[in-house]
């Protein structure tokens, strides 16, 4: 995840602003694009530092202190993307055209004109991530230290195997999110509000303009793309049920319904590895446990990330500034509150790039490391763009980049950093394969639920009265799982995940599960190495870092297909790469579930 503060507000203030009777000129068009481009980025840059401490020292006062940074920024932000509308139809010259619509764009939330809304509006934004930060489970009669925060309960969920332990910890979080239920209602209604007076029909409707395309044809793409992938969700599913079955019974598992939440080693279901010892192929041990190889090396958080900043290296990036290793978070405080969810900032838009992540060590930090890194290297190759189109191509692009290098995390580069001995024999593949699927293929309904149900809640299509049912009706038709336990509308299980009261976006992590293996295989094309696409690792190949760095310098300057085809020769998105990556492990799992009844 990145953060960057100005295309990341969570509210803003609209302005009355008086139009002149006179016709706006290009030339005046293109001075007002030159001074709001200066005072975002002045804004942006204060609303930066502001909300870094708010997330690192989670208090009363630094959560009051970023909101009002945040409304400062944002008063700005929606004033000009109220003025921006005073030139539509003036014939200026492309880069201003983008650069106007970017400042209509450009705000998450947009809040209703009236001053009192704006700062309730920012006020319920903050205070929602802060409770998200601080919350904590704390079992009957417990208090203090013997009450579980959301790491200790997603270590219960990756590790344990007993079912009652899976779903204590499973409801304990999902239960302290209820009190986000009436603060989010009130969220979506002053957030509606301000996007109707910019123009939008309600929130989601100003999130799916943002793609260089029309918000229904968004949404037909993204439509497309689920159909491209989910037979071979639907042929994972079924392999994991059968072997959750054989591991819980048929009475815990029924073997041809959904699966229970609690059962797949996440908080959430959104990716499976952590269950892999249960349904790994049999004789598939690749034989090495890469977290492991890690703890045996005696690596500390700043050694896990020097290792994705070498890969970066060894495609021809410059290194990262001092600057990111001095200012950093990568372990966890022992005397204060953080929010711990992985992010990449970029606090000035220039070279004061950071990550903030409470770092373990074991193989999925070393994956997520090299995923937020690739955000800050995102950042770095497009600063000396316009400010304005200082962003990815669209925002699955900023998600993918991190995951596409960490598809050549195989056994040949493990060896090359002597993580490892020797490489696998390739008859182990299907093992590499199945844990790579748990993630990546598992994640695919995950990340096109969450706004799926958004959208709708902004839309009114989801009413408050049934948030949370419409939820788990969700839940089970996209992703085949369900609740362990009766769940109703007293919970508020949606906000159990960070990106919900965090208002980010998500359909962008979607974009990004399909875009990193199309990016993966045309820089292995571009490095000329063949053979299966999963064994394919660009380490060290400067012919595909530089293919890599001419898209990333684009930034969002141009539409994204153009970007997307700069990397991989086509402009289209295509969900194939997928299927070519995984095409071993997909004729064996179809093999696998002969004569069973898969779906839900």
């Amino acid at each position: 995840m990145q953060r960057r503060i100005w295309f990341s507000f969570t509210a803003a203030l609209v302005l009355a602003v008086r139009l002149d009777a006179a016709a706006p000129t290009v030339e005046e068009a293109t001075r007002f694009v030159a001074d709001a481009e200066k005072r975002l980025d002045e804004v942006a840059i204060e609303a930066g530092r502001a909300a870094w401490v708010q997330s690192n020292f989670i208090t009363e006062d630094t959560v009051l202190l970023s909101a009002k940074a945040a409304e400062r920024a944002t008063t700005i932000a929606v004033e000009l993307a109220k003025q921006a509308a005073r030139f539509d139809g003036v014939a200026v010259a492309p880069d201003v055209a983008r650069k106007l619509l970017f400042l209509k764009l450009g705000l998450t939330l947009p809040a209703p004109s009236d001053p009192a809304k704006t700062t309730e509006l920012s006020q319920v934004a903050a205070g929602m991530e802060a409770k998200y930060g601080a919350a904590k489970y704390c079992p009957e009669g417990k208090t203090g230290e013997d009450c579980f925060d959301l790491e200790e309960l997603s270590k219960t969920l990756a590790e344990s195997r007993n079912p009652a332990a899976l779903l204590d910890a499973w409801k304990g979080w999902h239960d302290a999110a209820r009190p986000l239920r009436a603060d989010y209602r009130r969220y979506v209604e002053l957030g509606n509000e301000g996007a109707r007076e910019i123009g939008f029909a309600d929130v989601g409707a100003l999130w799916r303009s943002g793609y260089d395309m029309e918000p229904d044809a968004f949404a037909a793409e993204v439509d497309r793309l689920w159909g491209q992938v989910r037979p071979l969700y639907d042929q994972l599913h079924c392999y994991v049920r059968t072997r959750l079955t054989e591991k819980y019974g048929a009475s815990v598992v029924p073997p041809n319904g959904p699966i229970p939440a609690h059962l797949l080693g996440n908080m959430w279901a959104q990716e499976w590895n952590n269950i892999y010892p249960l349904v790994a192929p049999p004789a598939a041990d690749p034989g090495y446990d890469l977290t492991e190889r890690l703890k045996a090396k005696g690596l500390d958080a700043i050694g896990m990330v020097r290792y994705g900043e070498g890969f970066f290296k060894s495609l021809g990036f410059a290194p990262l500034p001092d600057s990111f290793w001095e200012r950093s978070l990568f372990v966890k405080p022992r005397d204060r509150d953080v929010v711990c969810h992985a992010s990449a900032w970029d606090v000035d838009n220039q070279d004061d790039l950071r990550l903030k992540m409470c770092i373990d060590v074991n193989s999925e930090d070393f994956s997520t490391i090299h995923h937020e890194l690739g955000h800050n290297f995102y950042q770095r190759a497009y600063k000396g763009l316009p400010p304005l189109f200082r962003n990815s191509a669209n925002d699955g692009f900023h998600e993918a980049v991190g995951d596409a290098v960490a598809l050549s995390v195989t056994p040949e580069y493990l060896k090359t950093l002597g993580l490892i001995d020797q490489v696998p024999d390739p008859s182990k593949d299907l093992g590499l394969l199945m844990q790579r699927a748990l993630d990546k293929v598992a994640f695919l309904p995950f990340g096109l639920l969450i706004d799926q149900w958004r959208w709708q809640v902004f839309s009114g299509k989801i009413s408050p009265d049934h948030y949370n049912q419409a939820w788990w009706d969700m839940k089970k038709k996209y992703q085949g799982v369900v609740a362990p336990v009766a769940r109703t509308e007293q919970d508020f299980d949606p906000g159990a995940k960070y990106h919900v009261p965090g208002g980010t976006p998500y359909t962008r992590y979607f974009l990004a599960a399909i875009l990193q293996f199309q990016f993966h295989r045309a820089m292995c094309q571009a490095a000329g190495i063949e053979g299966p696409l999963h064994r394919c690792s660009i380490y060290g190949n400067k012919k595909a870092g530089e293919k890599l760095a001419a898209m990333l310098e684009m930034g969002a300057s141009r539409p994204w297909p153009e970007a997307l085809q700069a990397l991989t020769g086509k402009p289209e998105m295509d969900a194939t790469a997928i299927l070519d990556y995984f095409q071993p492990l997909s004729v064996w799992l179809e093999q696998q579930n002969r004569g069973k009844t898969c779906g839900w």
